[in-house]
C-alpha cells in the first residue's frame, strides 16, 4: 500500500500540486467487483482545498488515471455502517450518495479519521459522522498499526515544513563527503547510523562525567530554596503592615466622599434657593402698583404695565418637582394669585368707568354732528384707550373670564352710542335727499324714540310719492303732447323736457353727493373701530389676499357679493378673527338696516337713483374686499349691494313693463314713442354714471334686455297704429333708436344699432314704394299688366298687339297724366307724407328726397318698357326727368 501511495503522489497528485494524505482501497456496493482508490488530498499552495478524489487503473496499462473529485466541503455525511461492529461498508454523502465497501477495516478506520481531522483542521463545517467510533473521532488514534498510519499522515499535515537553505547546505555537504550517498543509499544511510552511534556514546561520556557539578548544583539549589523560605516569611510580615495601612486608607477615602457628597448637596440646595428667590421674588414697587397704582395718568400705567409684567413672569416661572411642596413657595404663589386678582378686579372696574364716560362725553356732541352729515370722531377716545392694551393682553393672558367681561360690557356700550349717532346722521341723510324743511333738519337732531325716528321715516317715504321720477311725468307728457297740432306740440315737448331734465338732473346730482357722503363717511369710522378692536383686545386679524376667492359668496348677475353669516366662512376662520367679527356686527347693528332703509327711500324717489347707488357701491365693495376681504365693512356693504342691486334689475323690469303698457291714441299720429326716448335718456345717463366703473357688466346686461324690449315693442305699436301707417312709426322710431346708439357709441349694442339701421333703410324704402304707387296709379296698373303678358310668355315687341295693351291704350293712360297732373298728385303726396312724419325727427326732407329717386327710378323703368314693347311707336311721357326734378323741388321749397 505504501509503494501505491508514493506512486500515486508522484505520478497524479505532484502535478497538480496535491499531497496525498490517506488512501483506501475500496469496490462499489452491490455491482461487479471493480477495484479502485479513494484518496484524501491537499492542495500545496493556500489558501488549501481539501480533496476526495477516486482513482482507477487504466484498462490498457499498469498506470493510474484521475477519475472523480469530490470537494470535501461539499460532503454532508460520512456512515460508516455500525459503531460497534467492524463493517467493511461506508457511506459519503455528496450532491448523492456513494456506497463504498473498503478492502480492510484498518483502511476505512484510517481514511475516516482523516477524513474528519481534515475538517477539524481545514474546513471546520458541520459534517454528519453517523455510525463511527468515537476513537476514530479524537485527537489522537490509538496505537497500533492504524496508529502509525494516521499518525504518519497526520504528523505530515500538522509538522511538515520545508527546508531552510542551512539545511540544504548540510545535507549538501554531507552528501559531497559520501560520493555513493545517490548511488548507494542503503549504504550512506548505514553510514549515518554508525556516525549517529559514535555521538551518542560521546553524550553519555559526556554526562556521566558532568556528575559531580550535578551534585554541587544541587546543593546551590537547596541553599537557594531556604533562601526562597525566609524572603517568604518576610513578605508574610510586610503584607500584614500593608493591609494595616490599606484599612485606614479606606476609611480616609470614605470620609472624603461623604465631604464631597456633603459640598454637593450644600451647592445645589443654595442653587434651587437663588433659583427661587430670583424668579419668585416681586419688588416692592411692583407690589405697589398692582395694589395703589394710578390708572388714569400715563405714568401710573406705565408702571401698572410694568408691574403687571413682572407678576406674570413670576407667575409663569417653571417649577422643579418638589418645588410646590415647600411652604414659601405655596405661600408666594397664592400671594402673586391675590396680586392678580385683586389688580384684575381694579383693572376691570376702572376700564367699564371709561366706556361708561366716553358714552356721555360722546352724547354731548352729538347734536352738533347731527346739523350736518357727518359722524362724530372717536380717534381721541381710542388714543386713550390704548394706553391699556398691554393691560387688555396681560388680563386675557392670567384671567379670561374679566376679560371676556370687558369684551361684553365694550359692545353693549358702543352699539347703543353707536346707535344713536348713526341713526340721527342717517336721519340728516334722508331729510337732505328729500329736501324738507329747516324745521324738520331741527326736529332730527333731538333726541328721539325709534318708534317717533319709523315715524318720520314713513312721513317722508309718504311725502316723496309724488316723486316717480323723471320717467312717469315724461310719459304723460309725451303722449299727451302727441294729441296737439305739430308746431305746438314740438314746443310744449322741448319746455317740458328741459324743465324735467334739468330737475331730475340736480336731483340726482344731489343724491349721488349725499349717498357717497354717507358711504365715506361710514368707511373710515368702521375701519377705525375694527382697527381699534384688534389692536385693544389683542385679536390679531388674518386678513386674506387680495383677488382670491371668497368663502363666503354668492353669484348674482356675473358679480360675486359676500355673504354675512356664512357658515361655511365661519368654520374656515380662526376664533380671533371669528371675534372680531361678531364684535363689530353687535357694535353696528344698526348699519345695514338704515343703508337699506337709505336705499329705499331713493330707489322711492327716482328709480334711477338704483343707478348711482350701484356704481357708488359697487367701489366701495371693491375698496373694502382689497383691504380684507372677509371684513365687516366688506361683508355688510356686499350685503347692501345684493338689494342695490336687485333694486337696479327692478327698474328694469319696471321700463320694460313700462314698454309693454304704454297705449298710443287713435286719433293723433304717433311720432317718436315714450318708452324709445326713455332708453336715450337712460342710455345717456347710464353712461354718463358707469364711465370707468367696476360693475359695467350689469349695465351691459341691462341694455340688451331694454333694447330687446323696445325693439319688441316699438314693432307693437307700429302693428296696433291706425292714424299713422306702420312703416313710418317704424322708419322713424328706428332711426331715433340708431341715432341715439350711434352718439352714445355703447359696444355692448353694436349688433343691435346695425340692426335699428337696417330697420330704418328697410321700411323708409318700403314707405316710399307704398306711397308713390299712388299718384300714378293707372300707369302702374298698366305696366304692370305688360310685364305680366312678358312673363306669360308674350314677346316684348309683340305686345302692342294685345287688345288691352295696344298703343291706342298706351296713348289713352299716358294722356291722363300730364305735367300738371303729376306735379298736382306729388303735391298732394308731399302733404300726405308731411302728415303722417313727426316734427322731432325730422326725415321729411330724407323721405321726400328718396321719393324723389324712386320716382325717377320707376320713370326710367316705364321708358324703357316703351322703347322695348312699343318700339318705333315714338310714344313718350307727358313729362322729362328734368320736369319731375322741378317739381320735387318746386313743392318742397313751397312748404
Amino acid at each position: 500500500m505504501t509503494a501505491i501511495k508514493h506512486a500515486l503522489q508522484r505520478d497524479i497528485f505532484t502535478p497538480n500540486d496535491e499531497r496525498l494524505l490517506s488512501i483506501v482501497n475500496v469496490c462499489k456496493a452491490g455491482k461487479k467487483k471493480r477495484n479502485c482508490f479513494l484518496c484524501a488530498t491537499v492542495t500545496t499552495e493556500r489558501p488549501v482545498q481539501v480533496n476526495v478524489v477516486k482513482v482507477k487503473k487504466s484498462d490498457k496499462g499498469d498506470f493510474y488515471k484521475r477519475q472523480t473529485a469530490w470537494v470535501l466541503r461539499d460532503l454532508a455525511v460520512v456512515d460508516a455502517k455500525d459503531a460497534i461492529k467492524e463493517n467493511p461498508e461506508f457511506d459519503l454523502h455528496f450532491e448523492k450518495v456513494y456506497k463504498w465497501v473498503a478492502s480492510s477495516i484498518a483502511e476505512k478506520n484510517t481514511f475516516i479519521s482523516c477524513i474528519w481531522k481534515l475538517n477539524q483542521r481545514y474546513i471546520r463545517k458541520k459534517i454528519d459522522f453517523i455510525n463511527v467510533s468515537s476513537q476514530l473521532l479524537e485527537e489522537s488514534v490509538p496505537s497500533g498499526e492504524n496508529q502509525n498510519v494516521a499518525g504518519g499522515d497526520e504528523e505530515v499535515v500538522d509538522e511538515y515544513q520545508e527546508l531552510n537553505a542551512r539545511e540544504e547546505q548540510d545535507i549538501e555537504i554531507m552528501m559531497e563527503g559520501c560520493e555513493y550517498a545517490i548511488s548507494n543509499a542503503e549504504a550512506f544511510a548505514d553510514k549515518l547510523s554508525r556516525e549517529l552511534q559514535v555521538l551518542d556514546g560521546a553524550n553519555i561520556h559526556s554526562i556521566m562525567a558532568s556528575e559531580k557539578q550535578v551534585n554541587i548544583l544541587m546543593k546551590l539549589l537547596d541553599e537557594a530554596l531556604k533562601e526562597v523560605d525566609q524572603i517568604e516569611v518576610k513578605l508574610s510580615s510586610y503584607e500584614e503592615m500593608l493591609q494595616s495601612v490599606k484599612e485606614q486608607m479606606d476609611q480616609i477615602s470614605e470620609s472624603n466622599h461623604l465631604i464631597h457628597l456633603s459640598n454637593t448637596n450644600n451647592l445645589k440646595l443654595l442653587s434651587e434657593i437663588e433659583f427661587l428667590v430670583n424668579h419668585m421674588d416681586l419688588a416692592k414697587g411692583h407690589i405697589k402698583a398692582l395694589q395703589e397704582g394710578d390708572l388714569s395718568s400715563s405714568r401710573g400705567i406705565e408702571a401698572c404695565t410694568n408691574a403687571a409684567d413682572a407678576l406674570l413672569q413670576c407667575m409663569s416661572v417653571t417649577l422643579q418637582p418638589g418645588h410646590e411642596m415647600l411652604h414659601a413657595v405655596k405661600q408666594q404663589q397664592q400671594r402673586f394669585s391675590d396680586l392678580r386678582e385683586q389688580f384684575a378686579r381694579r383693572l376691570a372696574s376702572h376700564l367699564n368707568n371709561v366706556f361708561v364716560q366716553q358714552g356721555h362725553d360722546q352724547s354731548s356732541t352729538l347734536a352738533q354732528h347731527s346739523i350736518e352729515l357727518t359722524l362724530p370722531n372717536h380717534h381721541p377716545f381710542h388714543r386713550d384707550l390704548l394706553r391699556y392694551a398691554k393691560l387688555m393682553e396681560w388680563l386675557k393672558n392670567t384671567d379670561y373670564g374679566k376679560y371676556e367681561g370687558l369684551t361684553t360690557n365694550y359692545m353693549d356700550y358702543l352699539s347703543r352710542l353707536y346707535d344713536r349717532e348713526i341713526k340721527d346722521f342717517f336721519e340728516v341723510a334722508k331729510i337732505k335727499m328729500t329736501g324738507a324743511t329747516k324745521e324738520g333738519k331741527k326736529f332730527a337732531t333731538l333726541p328721539r324714540k325709534e318708534s317717533a325716528v319709523k315715524q318720520e321715516t314713513e312721513s317722508l317715504h309718504g311725502s316723496s310719492g309724488k316723486l316717480t321720477g323723471s320717467t312717469s311725468s315724461l310719459n304723460k307728457l309725451s303722449v299727451q303732447s302727441s294729441g296737439n297740432r305739430r308746431s305746438q306740440s314740438s314746443s310744449l315737448l322741448d319746455m317740458g323736457n328741459m324743465s324735467a331734465s334739468d330737475l331730475d338732473v340736480a336731483d340726482r346730482t344731489k343724491f349721488d353727493k349725499i349717498f357717497e357722503q354717507v358711504l365715506s363717511e361710514l368707511e373710515p369710522l368702521c375701519l377705525a373701530e375694527q382697527d381699534f378692536i384688534s389692536k385693544f383686545f389683542k385679536l390679531q386679524q388674518h386678513l386674506s389676499i387680495p383677488g382670491t376667492p371668497m368663502s363666503d359668496a354668492e353669484e348674482v348677475d356675473g358679480g360675486t357679493l359676500s355673504r354675512a353669516h356664512n357658515t361655511a366662512g365661519l368654520q374656515s376662520m380662526t376664533s380671533e378673527n371669528h371675534m372680531i367679527r361678531q364684535m363689530m356686527i353687535k357694535i353696528f347693528r344698526c348699519v345695514e338696516p338704515e343703508l337699506n332703509h337709505l336705499i329705499a327711500l331713493g330707489d322711492k324717489i327716482d328709480s334711477f337713483n338704483s343707478l348711482y347707488m350701484l356704481v357708488k357701491m359697487s367701489h366701495h365693495v371693491w375698496t373694502a374686499q382689497n383691504v380684507d376681504p372677509t371684513s365687516f365693512l366688506s361683508t355688510t356693504l356686499g350685503n347692501v349691494l345684493v338689494t342695490v342691486k336687485r333694486n337696479f334689475d327692478k327698474c328694469i323690469s319696471n321700463q320694460i313693463k313700462q314698454m309693454e303698457d304704454v297705449k298710443i291714441s287713435k286719433k293723433s299720429k304717433v311720432g317718436i314713442l315714450p318708452f324709445v326716448a326713455e332708453f336715450e335718456e337712460f342710455a345717456a345717463l347710464a353712461e354718463s354714471i358707469f364711465r370707468n366703473a367696476e360693475r359695467r357688466g350689469d349695465l351691459d346686461k341691462a341694455y340688451l334686455k331694454l333694447i330687446r324690449g323696445v325693439f319688441t315693442n316699438v314693432e307693437k305699436v307700429a302693428n296696433e297704429s291706425q292714424k299713422t301707417p306702420r312703416d313710418v312709426v317704424m322708419m322713424e322710431n328706428f332711426h331715433h333708436i340708431f341715432a341715439t346708439l350711434s352718439r352714445l357709441k355703447i359696444s355692448c349694442l353694436e349688433a343691435e344699432k346695425k340692426e335699428a339701421k337696417q330697420k330704418y333703410t328697410d321700411h323708409l324704402q318700403s314707405y316710399v314704394i307704398y306711397s308713390l304707387g299712388q299718384p300714378l296709379e293707372k300707369l302702374n296698373h298698366f305696366f304692370e299688366g305688360v310685364e305680366a303678358r312678358v312673363a306669360q310668355g308674350v314677346r316684348e315687341e309683340e305686345v302692342s298687339y294685345q287688345l288691352a295693351f295696344n298703343k291706342q291704350e298706351l296713348r289713352k293712360v299716358i294722356k291722363e297724366y300730364p305735367g300738371k297732373e303729376v306735379k298736382k298728385g306729388l303735391d298732394n303726396l308731399y302733404k300726405k307724407v308731411d302728415k303722417h312724419l313727426c316734427e322731432e325727427e325730422n326725415l321729411l326732407q330724407v323721405v321726400w328726397h328718396s321719393m324723389q329717386d324712386e320716382f325717377i327710378r320707376q320713370y326710367k323703368h316705364f321708358e324703357g318698357l316703351i322703347a322695348r314693347c312699343y318700339p318705333g311707336s315714338g310714344i313718350t311721357m307727358e313729362f322729362t326727368i328734368q320736369d319731375i326734378l322741378d317739381y320735387f323741388s318746386s313743392i318742397a321749397q313751397s312748404h
